[in-house]
């Protein structure tokens, strides 16, 4: 395959950005857009050079003029759209997070392989190469790590919308909605590919009741913020995540021999070290001193996902040995959210399902 032809499914500002890093990428080619209502599709889709306009799912699914499709709708709609689009034939590209809980991730992960096409999630801050740096500095220039902190916070105005009584997609169980699937899933899956899926989970969240939520509604409760700890037995990893508050305090791993620190968990840079040094008895840390870890980032990091992803749909046999990589860290990842939701009360229409 040369040009990978994509299709969108949502019209939201991620879609916008992922559009504009389309536009970047090399070997990519937006064609279509899709829509429940036609004319948004067609007024969306022309400003980024589209020629097709849906508003059918089955239609897009069966058109021979789109490759790959990018899924950016609320994730409790994610698993049965990419289930459509891959009976149709079609490689999926799903904005995190891939599913509402780890056995639907399943379902989409095991019909692209009998379909013979490409599912990953579109997880932006693994793909960058600032996580590469990350990776190879946590097993290479650390020692043993012990301890690692992953934060990332951000006030959201929609907060004073769902305290006024509104009901909104971001803090909707039936969408699948809430400050872990939205914003902790950023600190959950660096976690995951870094040490992999953790023997126990610790969770606590400040939660609050849904707006129009029935009494009996075993779904009517959102999470806000949260907290949560991963044990691993010879190490422990905490996250901190939530849309109420900004967090200013870098992630880090913490090693035997040094720590690692970044900024920006959904956007990891700044990379730096610092590395231990036996000072004997002290009273106090002495400001500490750190060595940059070279690394860059585009100005759209989401130039990278898609193109880890064209190169797996073009069958490059590297980028499907990270295409199976990412899978198990997005199923696993899936698996401590679903743990983390159950210890805070927040359940999905889809765990009822199962």
């Amino acid at each position: 395959m040369g040009t990978v032809r994509f299709a969108t499914i949502g019209t939201s500002g991620i879609c916008e950005r992922f559009l504009e890093a389309l536009a970047e990428a090399e070997g990519a080619d937006y064609v279509a857009a899709y829509s429940r209502d036609l004319d948004r599709a067609r007024a969306f889709g022309e400003r980024y050079g589209a020629r097709l306009f849906f508003d059918d799912l089955s239609e897009l699914a069966s058109s021979d003029e789109v490759d790959a499709v990018y899924v950016s709708s609320p994730n409790g709609l994610h698993a049965d759209q990419a289930l459509a689009m891959i009976a149709g034939g079609k490689h999926v590209l799903v904005e995190k997070s891939l599913a509402a809980n780890e056995r639907e991730a399943r379902r989409v992960f095991d019909a692209a392989r009998e379909k013979g096409v490409v599912a990953m999630e579109a997880m932006r801050n693994l793909h960058v190469p600032t996580f590469a740096a990350i990776e190879r500095v946590t097993a290479s220039e650390l020692g043993a790590v012990r301890l690692a902190t992953l934060r990332f916070s951000k006030v959201t105005s929609r907060m004073a919308r769902l305290r006024a009584g509104e009901r909104l997609n971001i803090f909707d169980p039936a969408l699948a909605g809430g400050a872990l699937m939205d914003i902790g899933v950023y600190c959950v899956e660096p976690a995951v590919a870094l040490f992999g899926r953790p023997k126990t989970v610790r969770a606590l969240a400040v939660t609050a009741p849904v707006p129009g939520c029935a009494a009996d509604d075993p779904c009517s409760t959102i999470d806000l913020a949260g907290e949560a700890l991963l044990g691993y037995g010879d190490k422990i990893v905490s996250l901190s995540y939530g849309k109420m508050c900004d967090d200013v305090i870098p992630s880090q791993v913490e090693g035997e021999e040094g720590t690692l620190l970044w900024d920006q968990t959904s956007c990891p840079v700044n990379p730096r070290v610092h590395d231990h040094e036996d000072k004997g008895l002290i009273f106090r840390m002495e400001e500490a001193s750190t060595r940059p870890v070279p690394a860059e980032v585009p100005a759209n990091d989401m130039v990278c996902e898609i193109d880890d992803f064209t190169a797996a749909v073009r069958g490059e046999a590297a980028a499907l040995e990270a295409a199976a990589r990412f899978e198990r860290v997005t199923v696993d990842s899936l698996a401590v959210m679903d743990e983390i939701r159950r210890q805070v009360g927040v359940r999905f229409p889809a765990d009822l399902a199962e």
